[in-house]
């Protein structure tokens, strides 16, 4: 459904609108207005997604949202901002004369289903995995995205309060495994002279592929650490027992998300941050030290690692099942079990490990 633009008493809208005017002074966009309104899960959430054709550097379509931020009334209690602080932008590559593809809008307003349902408000830096394909029923490889301020359009003062324009980016497995390895702006930085204004190509293949761009994303990483401080694992538990005069701490992990937390615990732990491991209904975190300890409050783990068995552990656990025993600190035995992976309908379609 197109609808016209409204801007009648609509000082947050006519502040986006003055935006997208500095980079588009001469054209209308095509604007797409809500089917039906629902903050809660219901179709089309968003007040509106306008979509701008550009040509350069890459033909493509930049799609802007209206709805994140405060367009009307100022409602919320905070001054300074604008509702959630911020509206979503999204640069699709397409061919010159096609019509903006719909399955990127439906991709924002499922943003912003998940933002109106649970609360929680991107940032410049966060990324997500959307579960599958970012173009439902396509086979691209882009099942990630990452968010970064759009380079076109700077954050904004509005008689609401400020905003800032968030890009979405989307990204392939082993992108967004670099990403969490390192950061994401050092790679997204990394990544833009094969991916200018970060436009999203549903059609390519991972730009990682280039043996140049990962060297320099691996040398960023190995530089700086990783900016990944939480670790969400689909199978995670602790427990702690007395043994003579010590603790024995043994640590149980899904198969499947081994590697990933191997990769992340030294660009941590080596680089003097921790790394919090977080299920649905368990945490522990593991800090650097100097010598390694067990801290146990109530239900909260804080497992200090010396470099020597941070190395020790990354070099014997294995994403397959087994008793892994770490070699120098005979407290500390990781577990791991086979991962169940299920469809979308929560079958079971194969066990990892």
């Amino acid at each position: 459904m197109v609808d016209e633009i409204e801007d009648d008493g609509a000082p947050g809208w006519d502040a986006i609108d003055a935006a997208l005017k500095t980079v588009y002074p001469t054209q209308a966009p095509q604007h797409y207005g809500p089917v039906l309104r629902s903050l809660l899960g219901g179709e089309d959430p968003l007040d509106g997604i306008s979509a701008y054709w550009n040509d350069a550097p890459l033909p493509h379509w930049h799609f802007v949202s209206y709805g994140f931020s405060e367009l009307y009334e100022k409602e919320s209690d905070d001054p300074a901002t604008s509702g959630y602080g911020f509206e979503l932008s999204f640069r699709v590559a397409a061919a010159a004369g096609s019509e903006p593809p719909a399955w990127a809008m439906n991709f924002l307003q499922n943003l912003a289903r998940y933002v109106f349902a649970n609360g929680k408000v991107f940032q410049q830096g966060h990324y997500l995995n959307a579960g599958g394909p970012i173009a439902a029923d396509t086979d691209t490889l882009l099942r990630h995205i990452a968010f970064m301020r759009d380079p076109q359009l700077p954050p904004r003062e509005t008689p609401n309060g400020s905003l800032e324009f968030l890009q979405v980016i989307g990204l392939t497995d082993d992108e967004m495994d670099a990403v969490k390895r390192w950061s994401t702006t050092g790679v997204l930085e990394t990544l833009l002279p094969k991916m200018p204004l970060w436009i999203t190509d549903i059609a390519r293949g991972s730009l990682l592929d280039d043996p140049a761009l990962a060297a320099a994303v691996a040398e960023g990483a190995a530089r700086e650490g990783s900016q990944t401080a939480y670790l969400f694992l689909e199978k995670l538990g602790w427990s702690v027992q007395r043994e003579g005069a010590g603790q024995q701490l043994t640590m149980t992990l899904g198969a499947r998300q081994v590697e990933s937390l191997l990769a992340l615990l030294p660009a941590r732990l080596l680089f003097g941050q921790p790394l919090t491991l977080v299920s649905n209904d368990s945490q522990i975190t593991l800090s650097p030290a100097a010598v390694n300890a067990l801290l146990v409050d109530d239900e909260a783990l804080d497992c200090q690692l010396s470099p020597a068995t941070v190395q020790a552990l990354v070099a014997t656990v294995m994403p397959r099942r087994g008793t892994y025993a770490i070699p120098g600190w005979p407290a500390l035995q990781v577990v791991v079990e086979p991962s169940e992976l299920r469809d979308a309908k929560g079958n079971m379609v194969e066990v990892v490990g």
